[in-house]
């Protein structure tokens, strides 16, 4: 089934170019179909890639899907046109009483800044409540996921002496998990970060199951029992036709060894009935 996006966004011409099917409002409006509305705050820098990315994967499903383009209500980006701000995203103000079957929360380039220091971090707290209640599954990617760790079970974060970079192999404790579904029993995590979540606050946080891990990052995935409205966290992975701009394929050559390297310990967790990684 398609995605529908507005006819003019960037994306479009890129999803379209590689097979994915895309809807627009004329097409749409003829379905008698409920989409499964799914929206996307996106902190990236570079938004246009950010939103391609995620909106093909959510094309590549069999659902029929509407993406809402989110911002900050008073952030103002600095690396996108505000044209592009103007014409796609709504300010989180105007969709806070509007109700969505998935939220995607992107990571943010601040992992190195004390959480309270981030000019929208309050914001972004509403915004981590408000999940709870208009949302039925949340997903945070990298940073946000440390975010939303911090949010939920106040676990802090910390700085690493040294990057966290390379490819980690991650063994699967616990195949029957529906967040597990379709993985290898060895599947790899890129890893590409400066900071890294406390384990020992991790390991005393309540509601969490290890499903997968490495002897390296330790604990990588974890789950917990569903609730009606779930947070759920995971890595920021390479896409099938290109690696994001902080992890190039050269790199991951390159790291395919990396086990022998010190690294960060969870990859992933789970808040609330779901899955929580931290890139």
């Amino acid at each position: 089934m398609p995605i529908k996006i507005p006819d003019d966004l960037p994306a479009r011409q890129t999803l379209e170019a590689e097979g994915v099917t895309v809807m627009g409002e004329a097409d749409a409006v003829r379905q008698d179909i409920r989409p499964l509305q799914i929206g996307l705050l996106n902190l990236m820098p570079d938004k246009v890639r950010t939103e391609t990315q995620l909106a093909r994967l959510l094309g590549a499903t069999p659902l029929q899907i509407e993406l809402t383009l989110v911002r900050m209500t008073d952030h103002v980006s600095r690396n996108t046109a505000q044209d592009h701000m103007e014409a796609f995203y709504r300010p989180w103000e105007d969709v806070r009483e509007e109700r969505f079957d998935g939220f995607i929360i992107t990571g943010a380039p601040v992992e190195r800044m004390p959480y309270e220091e981030v000019n929208y971090w309050e914001e972004l707290r509403q915004i981590l409540a408000w999940t709870q209640t208009n949302v039925h599954r949340t997903l945070t990617i990298c940073w946000a996921a440390q975010a939303a760790l911090y949010h939920f079970h106040g676990i802090p974060k910390r700085v690493l002496d040294a990057k966290a970079y390379g490819l980690y192999p991650h063994e699967v404790h616990a195949p029957a998990s529906p967040f597990l579904r379709g993985f290898a029993d060895v599947f790899n995590v890129p890893v590409s970060r400066w900071t890294e979540v406390c384990p020992d606050a991790l390991d005393a946080a309540e509601r969490l199951e290890v499903l997968a891990s490495n002897p390296v990052t330790v604990r990588a995935l974890s789950m917990t029992p569903p609730t009606a409205c779930s947070t759920c966290s995971t890595i920021w992975n390479t896409t099938p036709r290109r690696s994001p701009t902080s992890f190039s394929a050269t790199a991951a050559r390159s790291c395919r060894t990396a086990t022998s390297r010190r690294t960060t310990r969870a990859a992933a967790r789970s808040i609330h009935g779901g899955l929580t990684a931290t890139c």
